[in-house]
């Protein structure tokens, strides 16, 4: 009998970080429980994490090159496929342009270290500029405002939950997500050690989410408003004079500007925009300005709509004018021992945002990426730059993407695609290769980016758990090698723990984090609280931190117009929602997270659902813009009326699973609307998508 082992590492299918203790036999995985000895996470930890082993064994893993025969794939070598790939590259390139080749990357590479530091170099190898990713379906408004605001889009604020006294939640819901654009693992016992110190917890959503639940107060607010409530709490701290910058206030500039561009939004045109009374919108802005300690956090219910841009900036303005901006208790800056913002440092540097704009429909392109909203129209559109080829590493936007129907239709007019996937699924289907990916268990595990987003400062590194299967490459050599094909390189270049040591040596804790020292811990290393270190860290060119950038007063206007989406044709706003068993659409495949009861359920208000004949548990077809979906109601008073809401990640028609559930699940984004998204940014407005329902 083979002998038991134990293996650290930490989780790496959502941003939470949770440590974990693996036991294994050297073959297989005999159990997967939390580290309580983790800094971090202290013992936390999800389903998912015991779903890793299953990714490892599914039935339905890619594990050998598959080239596409006609409507099926074959099994072909590594060599054929690194060749093929090369040669179709190229082969597009060659008849229409670098830019014909587009690049697309899904959620798990920002996990992956390895893909971190490998993908810039296929980036260089292919040349193109017609790069995307998951990022603009998500996140890329928090980036905007710190580009603006801050100098760099990775110098991201991050909320000191364990040592504030009053936290603010706009559209996030971090009992289920552990946090997001905010590593913060066990979530809800940090609510409770909140309350027990004598805090205070609000929490604005349209869902009176699991958060709302555990929170001392919750407003409903219609979706696509929470820039009139933030900058109404503005409005009202300035007015009254509770302004404070605390040590920054050497550091700051604009506040005359912002106290002009917030004097139309007054609590009263707020609550005539969000539902919310005046007088609640002028006692929260007291209450917030007057804490010892206070944060404001705004997440995906901020960021995925028509203003998440200005969401993010008017919450990093309130923070600021409240003196808790940089300040322990407020929203601080990580000291990761991996310093992701000093490696990609852009100090002197002279650059104008939007870096450039999309080729038909002028969209913007931050962090080198254009919005994924305007992928399909990209490969449809004719002329010079048309997407002809396209490759996709971890990647399902058909699944992820506004409307991805229409992706779905484009990709099938493309000369060429391959995808770097573990599975063949509603994208990858439409490849003409496939080349296998890794798995967490047999990848090096160092956190680059979410370290940079924790709560607290840890480090910690995990060499792989287990061999790839069919002695397969790492993800990370299969990706350095087709850059080496395309340039006709020798060699791959350094391993992802050479790299590490070279940059934990020129971190913020080089004298002590090193990769022996991490393997050496035994799981993660604690690094300590954040510290206020913002005025030595600023980018702008300047060296000021700017409350006003022009970029966000243009858009003013436009907020100042917004009306209520919804018509008589579509009278309902639909939201998304986060489920504690899923993360995007790749662990729908798990047996282990979709078992039990079908969790892709419409919400919908009781007094809404009477009113169309609509009973619990019937089915009903949901209506917008860019088609239709039928699936269960759940009736909860948890929904604000008028608003309705349906998960995301569901809607798989490939694998063992899908089969078995294809009529009881559908993707959101076969309702989400490309066309919606925030102009700033050209992040995809997910929420707020006006639709219409009826008995199915």
């Amino acid at each position: 009998m083979a002998t038991q082992q134990i293996h650290h590492r930490t989780c790496n299918i959502c941003e939470a970080m949770c440590g974990l203790v693996i036991a294994h036999d050297g073959a297989q995985v005999l159990s997967i429980k939390p580290d309580t000895d983790d800094p971090l996470s202290r013992g936390h930890i999800c389903p998912k994490a015991v779903a890793l082993q299953d990714f490892r064994t599914d039935p339905d893993r890619v594990t050998k090159p598959l080239r596409k025969q006609g409507d099926d794939f074959v099994e072909i070598g590594w060599d054929e496929a690194i060749d093929l790939a090369a040669e179709r590259i190229r082969a597009i390139q060659s008849d229409h342009g670098a830019d014909a080749m587009g690049i697309y990357l899904g959620n798990p590479n920002a996990h992956k270290f390895g893909n971190m530091l490998n993908l810039p170099g296929l980036f260089k190898a292919i040349g193109s500029r017609n790069r995307y990713s998951s990022a603009t379906a998500d996140q890329i408004p928090h980036h905007v405002a710190s580009i603006h605001m801050l100098g760099h889009p990775m110098l991201m604020p991050i909320p000191d939950i364990d040592r504030t006294e009053f936290l603010l939640i706009l559209g996030g819901n971090p009992v289920i997500s552990n946090g997001s654009m905010m590593t913060a693992p066990g979530f809800g016992r940090r609510m409770e050690e909140l309350r027990a110190r004598g805090g205070r917890i609000v929490v604005i959503d349209p869902r009176r989410t699991e958060t709302a639940e555990k929170a001392d107060t919750h407003h409903f607010i219609r979706p696509e408003t929470d820039a009139f409530l933030l900058l109404a709490l503005i409005h009202v701290i300035l007015d009254e004079g509770l302004e404070t910058l605390g040590h920054l206030a050497s550091t700051v500039t604009g506040l005359d500007r912002l106290r002009t561009a917030v004097s139309q939004l007054t609590p009263e045109r707020a609550a005539e925009a969000t539902g919310i009374g005046a007088d609640d919108i002028r006692s929260l802005a007291r209450d917030f300005a007057k804490a010892r300690h206070a944060v404001a956090y705004s997440r995906m219910g901020a960021s995925t709509q028509s203003f998440g841009t200005l969401c993010q900036w008017a919450t990093n303005a309130l923070n600021t004018i409240t003196g808790n901006f940089d300040a322990v208790g407020g929203a601080m800056f990580t000291t990761p021992a991996l310093d992701y913002v000093g490696m990609t440092s852009r100090k002197g540097r002279q650059r104008s945002y939007p870096e450039r704009r999309s080729r038909v429909s002028g969209q913007p392109l931050y962090n080198g990426e254009f919005p994924v909203s305007v992928l399909a129209e990209e490969m449809e559109t004719p002329g010079q730059g048309q997407i002809r080829g396209l490759l996709t590493v971890a990647g399902n936007p058909v699944l992820t993407a506004p409307n991805g129907r229409r992706i779905e239709r484009a990709l099938t007019g493309l000369d060429f695609m391959m995808s770097i996937d573990i599975h063949v699924n509603d994208t990858t289907r439409h490849a003409d290769l496939i080349l296998p990916g890794t798995v967490a268990l047999e990848e090096a595990m160092y956190d680059m980016v979410f370290h940079s987003f924790a709560v607290r400062n840890t480090a910690a590194y995990a060499r792989p758990l287990f061999d790839p299967p069919q002695g397969n490459p790492q993800e990370w050599e299969v990706i350095a090698t087709l850059a080496a094909r395309l340039t006709g390189a020798n060699q791959i270049g350094p391993s992802p723990e050479q790299v590490l040591s070279m940059l934990l040596a020129a971190g913020f804790h080089a004298d002590t984090v090193s990769v022996p020292a991490l393997l050496d811990a035994g799981g993660s290393v604690d690094l300590g609280p954040m510290v206020p270190n913002l005025a030595a860290r600023l980018e702008t060119p300047d060296g000021l931190l700017d409350l006003a950038p022009q970029a966000f007063l243009d858009d003013l206007p436009r907020l100042l117009s917004h009306g209520d989406a919804r018509s008589a044709d579509y009278p309902f706003a639909l939201v998304g929602r986060r489920q504690v068993r899923s993360h995007n659409s790749w662990t729908q495949n798990s047996p282990r997270l979709v078992k039990g009861r079908n969790r892709c359920t419409v919400e919908i208000h009781p007094d809404d659902a009477g009113r169309l004949g609509i009973a619990d548990g019937a089915d009903v077809r949901v209506s917008g813009r860019t088609g239709s979906v039928t699936l269960p109601a759940e009736l909860t008073d948890a929904m604000a009326p008028g608003t309705v809401s349906i998960p995301q990640g569901w809607g798989q028609r490939n694998g063992r699973l899908s089969a078995a559930t294809r009529v009881q699940t559908v993707s959101i984004n076969d309702l989400t609307d490309e066309t919606r998204i925030d102009p700033i940014s050209g992040n995809a407005a997910f929420n707020g998508v006006p639709v219409a329902l009826a008995p199915a």
